[in-house]
């Protein structure tokens, strides 16, 4: 069980809203602590597909107190348009391995993950895939990089929905992950299997919300917020800068199945 934490922004920043949106994304990194106490991780990523990133074998209450995590949140500007952040409970890939902590990063794929792969060894033999950690979550990432890769990430081709529900099909476990290829930073990639993810858009900072824990939502923006619990087994394309749909609604979304839905 870990805490996946997503923000995607749809507009350059007052001063006073940067510093509201960073305020809330230190809250919702300690709100996830309970989801996983032996490591935490961030990223921010700007529009140019720069980034920076840090992770830390510690508590999310200790991780925020850092000088570190001081000079992330400081150089972190109005430019910023994607963040990712991740609290763990490991199950496979010791927390001193920085490379098994997330986010991960695999070519040019950024992700996070809650749940367990138990068949990533297979896969990475089976999929001749290169492994940089012991972690079983990278092989998802991996996966996805391949399908970005050889769609020059299209999300709207006629071909990425049903290759990342053949990915999902060879996974045995649960995965509910976040993603962003760095070439198109305003777009995020939801796989949601049977672990909890909830999203809400506010309409005055004009961004996306997403997080493990719903809770954290209601006390964030109140009582009469609309906060959505997405349905399970579904992979979901957000954007802010998609004219397809509504504001806050995703682009796309499709059914996706694991290795046991098949056997």
């Amino acid at each position: 069980m870990c805490g996946l934490t997503g923000i995607v922004m749809g507009k350059r920043y007052s001063d006073q809203e940067l510093e509201r949106v960073k305020e809330l994304f230190t809250r919702t990194l300690l709100a996830h602590e309970e989801r996983g106490r032996e490591a935490t991780g961030v990223i921010a990523i700007w529009p140019d597909s720069l980034y920076t990133i840090l992770k830390k074998p510690l508590t999310a209450s200790e991780f925020v107190k850092t000088a570190e995590y001081e000079n992330f949140l400081r150089i972190w500007d109005k430019d910023v348009c994607t963040l990712l952040g991740h609290t763990r409970k490991p199950t496979k890939g010791s927390i001193w391995n920085e490379d098994n902590n997330h986010p991960l990063i695999v070519g040019d794929t950024v992700g996070i993950h809650n749940g367990t792969i138990k068949n990533d060894d297979s896969l990475f033999e089976n999929e001749n895939l290169a492994r940089q950690a012991e972690v079983d979550s990278e092989v998802i990432f991996s996966m996805l990089n391949n399908i970005h890769r050889n769609n020059n990430y299209d999300c709207r081709s006629d071909h990425f929905a049903s290759e990342v529900q053949t990915c999902t099909k060879k996974m045995s476990g649960s995965f509910t992950t976040i993603s962003v290829h760095l070439k198109h930073p305003h777009e995020l990639l939801l796989l949601k299997y049977n672990q909890p993810l909830s999203y809400h858009y506010s309409k005055f900072l004009e961004t996306l919300f997403f997080t493990s824990r719903y809770i954290f939502l209601r006390k964030a923006f109140g009582r009469s917020v609309v906060t959505e619990a997405l349905p399970n087994k579904y992979a979901y394309v957000f954007s802010l800068f998609s004219h397809l749909v509504p504001k806050g609604q995703p682009y796309l979304q499709f059914p996706i199945i694991s290795y046991e839905d098949t056997v």
